[in-house]
């Protein structure tokens, strides 16, 4: 009889020390940024991802409010074009975004950003190059690209995103504290925004390491995008957008794009000559506009 208890001791004994092994692991800290590989990228600027399709010529318009450091509501929107230009950034071509932040009638940011499609259908971030301003004046440019002062991109949407598959990085620039992280928060939601009304919805949480209590929660739509933006914990980004309009440009307002995506990328050689100077200039190619990838 002796036997059988010294088995039952040790089998208590191996799942204590396996429940404590799985305890270490589910500790472990999250890696601050994705594994990058420049070879998994074979049609990069096809980004047909469902939740987050990035086709050159269309624009997006979002309209809401956000409330400032004082708590005072202002109206805000949103107008981003997906461009026919690219850019090559450490060997993988990415379709150049040009994003507009207007507060109150004023601009306050424009941006352009390079986005990329991975073979496994995962979107990444390869960098920003944003231009802030506070009424006329010119405040700054906190540029990040992958490769230049340890930048990591990052994951702006996952290929199947699922409810449990732990937050990723959207992007590591601790030179420009871009720590944003995001998380899969909810799914089969339903909304309804001013661009109509939306069933099986994604929300994503996003955060950061600089502000870890601030959360802001963008909902996905599939095969549109993102339809609304929320918050929710502190109220240090809060704000509420909703998706106006989804159009695709005519040829002349696309070329209009296209020029002033290359005004602020001739301004970024200007006057980031320690991150952008190191890119290769973007390029326009009838090609792109097509879908025909690299």
């Amino acid at each position: 009889m002796a036997r059988p208890q010294h088995r039952n001791a040790l089998f208590s004994v191996t799942a204590s020390l396996v429940a404590l092994a799985s305890s270490v692991i589910a500790a472990e800290p999250e890696k601050e940024y994705e594994d990058f590989k420049a070879n998994n990228f074979e049609r990069s600027t096809v980004i047909d991802n469902e939740w987050l399709p990035l086709k050159p010529g269309m624009r997006y318009i979002w309209e809401g409010y956000t409330v400032d450091e004082e708590g005072d509501e202002e109206s805000r929107s949103v107008v981003f074009t997906v461009t026919d230009l690219t850019k090559v950034i450490d060997g993988v071509r990415t379709v150049v975004c040009w994003d507009r932040d207007i507060v109150d009638g004023e601009l306050e940011e424009t941006e352009i950003l390079f986005a990329a499609q991975d073979n496994d259908g995962n979107v990444w971030l390869m960098g920003e190059y944003p231009e802030e301003y506070d009424g006329d004046e010119f405040l700054g440019a906190p540029c990040w690209i992958h490769g230049v002062k340890d930048a990591k991109a990052g994951i702006m949407m996952l290929a199947e995103p699922k409810l449990g598959t732990g937050s990723y990085s959207q992007g590591w620039a601790p030179a420009v504290e871009f720590t944003d992280r995001g998380t899969v928060y909810q799914t089969g939601q339903k909304t309804t925004v001013p661009f109509g009304t939306f069933d099986d919805v994604l929300v994503i949480d996003e955060s950061s390491k600089e502000e870890p209590n601030a959360h802001q929660l963008k909902f996905y739509a599939r095969g549109v995008g993102c339809v609304r933006i929320g918050w929710r914990g502190e109220v240090t980004d809060q704000e509420e957008l909703t998706l106006l309009k989804v159009e695709e440009l005519s040829a002349e307002d696309l070329a209009k794009a296209r020029e002033e995506a290359l005004k602020l990328e001739k301004h970024a050689y200007e006057i980031s000559k320690d991150v952008y100077a190191d890119t290769q200039p973007s390029e326009h190619s009838e090609a792109n506009r097509a879908g025909v990838g690299q």
